[in-house]
């Protein structure tokens, strides 16, 4: 059977992401998604997006937009599928069902398919009066129904569901990420693979738009694993009824766990990707993170750009064992992205962090100047709004946090005194002047160490205890709201 399988390589390999839109997207879900890019876009194949959405009960459109919204936000594209089209549309499940009835019939007629009348009540007592588990499951009895039979049933009002007759040997691949696998001859009956409504399910489906659309490489879950030899039973069948020439090859990909070493629930905040979004992380980040649940650049090499994602990354190199959803990992190495981003891109990306508290020109221009103070300094997006907010606030605007406020020492009103008195004489206002009027007032004039110098002056300046750079921050708001905010405290204390 080994030379059933697909041989494509290079440009002729074609990959799918085939999600149902079921729930916000999960970064498991995403990381399928990148990988199966990944491995299209390093061999310049192509990458088929569909979506299967035949589960009205579960499935929605708001969940399908989400899916859209997610993709684009990372940057993941494909060549054929929803938006784009190509030659093998429809690629909704639910609008292809006029395809699926006319494969139906070919497997009828090739004697692929065969009706079955029997009930899971039914099913269950045969297991009994033959003295096997009663949980056993079909054992294929009706694959030789004769025409009376058939119509007998009929007549008492039943509808048959359709089954596939699975050929009596083994089933064996060889799995992209795990190696040989063999699964023996019965190790599992005649499945269903049609409703008696006439609908036919996922394992039919799936497989059928895979052969349709000349897909070769199917990279999915681990949690699939298990239906791997039904999906290749139902290709031996296309290929015998001449619908494909081949079975593609597959990859299942390690399970994301989260923690405690459980695998990463819809119910985990960790396992929705717009929870991410929303924390602050960029595409750069997450994308790189999302990489390494499974797979490495390097042994000793976290941090990658895209473009070396693409160069390196082979779906054969993926490690099988579970990958851990690490929060702690994942910022840091989105830290290192944001430090990765050109200054102007990145004040950029903050202004949706800021938009209540930056409105007008001047606030924009400041925010283009005060970004590269904390693009150092955070790992989220986000945490630029406690870090730089107060650039934008009123002077008598400015909340005193409580820890930096308990912080201060008793002679915090002694060093605001002289400050404004040291930034009051200068003459010109530039930074090379402020810091050199403060350290010759508090430090050479006072005697104070630097910590417990400035500690004061960057509460009084943002309200906290960590703060960008404080002589850059006092140059960036000027004079004028430096002296006021430094006044402000004073009189406070």
């Amino acid at each position: 059977m080994a030379d059933l399988f697909s041989t494509a390589t290079g440009s002729d390999i074609r990959v799918r992401f085939c999600p149902s839109p079921t729930g916000t997207p999960h970064v498991g879900l995403i990381r399928t998604a990148l990988f199966n890019w990944a491995y299209a876009r390093h061999n310049r194949g192509t990458m088929i997006f569909r979506i299967e959405d035949t589960d009205a009960a579960r499935d929605s459109e708001e969940s399908y937009f989400q899916l859209l919204e997610a993709l684009r936000w990372l940057g993941i594209d494909w060549d054929e599928g929803i938006d784009t089209g190509g030659p093998h549309g429809p690629y909704r499940q639910s609008q292809r069902q006029g395809i699926y009835a006319d494969i139906i019939e070919k497997l009828k007629a090739s004697g692929h398919l065969y009706e079955s009348f029997a009930s899971a009540e039914e099913i269950e007592a045969r297991n009994i009066a033959n003295g096997r588990d009663p949980k056993q499951g079909y054992d294929n009895f009706e694959r030789d129904l004769t025409d009376e039979q058939r119509a007998a049933y009929r007549a008492e009002g039943r509808q048959p569901a359709l089954r596939l007759r699975v050929p009596d040997t083994d089933l064996s691949f060889t799995d992209l990420v795990r190696g040989e696998i063999t699964f023996p001859a019965g190790s599992f009956t005649d499945f269903v693979v049609v409703r008696p409504n006439g609908l036919p399910l996922y394992t039919f489906v799936n497989p059928v738009d895979d052969a349709l659309m000349g897909v070769t490489h199917v990279l999915r879950g681990e949690d699939l694993l298990s239906s791997t030899p039904r999906q290749i039973a139902l290709y031996r069948a296309l290929i015998e009824a001449g619908v494909t020439t081949f079975i593609p090859r597959f990859g299942h990909l390690p399970y994301v766990m989260g923690e405690g070493n459980k695998k990463l629930s819809k119910r985990d905040p960790e396992s929705n990707l717009f929870h991410h979004r929303d924390r602050g992380f960029i595409p750069e980040g997450l994308l790189n993170y999302l990489a390494l649940l499974g797979w490495s650049i390097a042994a000793d090499r976290d941090v990658f750009t895209i473009a070396e994602l693409i160069d390196a990354f082979d779906v054969e190199n993926v490690n099988p064992n579970p990958a851990r959803f690490d929060v702690k990992k994942a910022e840091a190495i989105n830290g290192d992205h944001i430090r990765m981003l050109e200054p102007t891109d990145f004040a950029e990306r903050l202004l949706p962090y800021l938009a209540d508290l930056i409105n007008s020109g001047e606030h924009r221009v400041l925010l283009a100047k005060a970004a590269p103070l904390v693009q150092e300094r955070i790992a989220l997006l986000s945490e630029a709004r406690d870090m730089m907010g107060f650039f934008f606030l009123a002077d008598d605007a400015i909340e005193y946090e409580d820890d930096a406020l308990i912080g201060l020492k008793d002679d915090a009103g002694e060093v605001l005194q002289a400050s404004i008195e040291a930034l009051s004489a200068l003459d010109e206002w530039g930074l090379d002047g402020i810091e050199s009027a403060l350290r010759a007032s508090l430090i050479d004039g006072l005697g104070k160490k630097p910590r417990l110098a400035f500690g004061p002056l960057r509460t009084a300046i943002s309200g906290r205890r960590v703060s960008p750079p404080l002589f850059e921050s006092m140059e960036l708001l000027g004079r004028d709201s430096t002296l006021t905010r430094l006044e402000r405290l004073r009189a406070r204390l």
